[in-house]
């Protein structure tokens, strides 16, 4: 095998010339894999004036040099345009949005957190949805102001998803 296997980083081989060349192409890729980051959401055509070590994702439809890279990580270096082909469950940090961004089902996915609760301080303040709780009704004392204050609840904590 003259590639690894996850991100197609060259290996050296026995008796090859040139390694150096197969080793800084490699050590190049690494600096692209390393700590994952793009500039902003993805593009189509390439930026007129990239800075060596500025990454980008390709959008489907890509122009130019990028043509045939659609999803790929874009990295400008020295010597031009390098791709990374993205691999299933990779993470990156996009730059302009400050958000994390996840390979998931052969696309990006941003905004988006996946867990099965939240911890802030030690104490867990979000688990999985609960079931629904129906209005307040009935009873042999009717406070509309009660009411109309856990209404008021319920409906914002069906809207923010924590209940059916």
């Amino acid at each position: 095998m003259d590639q690894t296997a996850r991100f197609a980083l060259p290996q050296l081989v026995p008796g090859q010339a040139q390694k150096e060349w197969f080793h800084n192409e490699a050590l190049q890729r690494i600096d692209m894999l390393l700590c994952p980051a793009v500039e902003g959401p993805a593009l189509a055509d390439p930026p007129e004036d990239p800075a060596a070590g500025d990454c980008f994702l390709v959008a489907a439809g890509a122009t130019g040099p990028w043509a045939g890279q659609d999803g790929a990580i874009a990295g400008f270096t020295d010597g031009g345009w390098r791709f990374i082909a993205a691999a299933e469950g990779m993470r990156l940090l996009e730059r302009a949005s400050g958000q994390i961004i996840v390979r998931r089902g052969g696309g990006w996915e941003a905004g988006v957190v996946r867990a099965e609760e939240v911890r802030i301080g030690g104490l867990t303040v979000l688990r999985e949805r609960q079931p629904a709780i129906a209005n307040p009704a009935g009873g042999s004392v009717v406070d509309d102001q009660g009411r109309a204050a856990v209404a008021a609840i319920l409906a914002t904590l069906r809207t923010h998803g924590l209940i059916a």
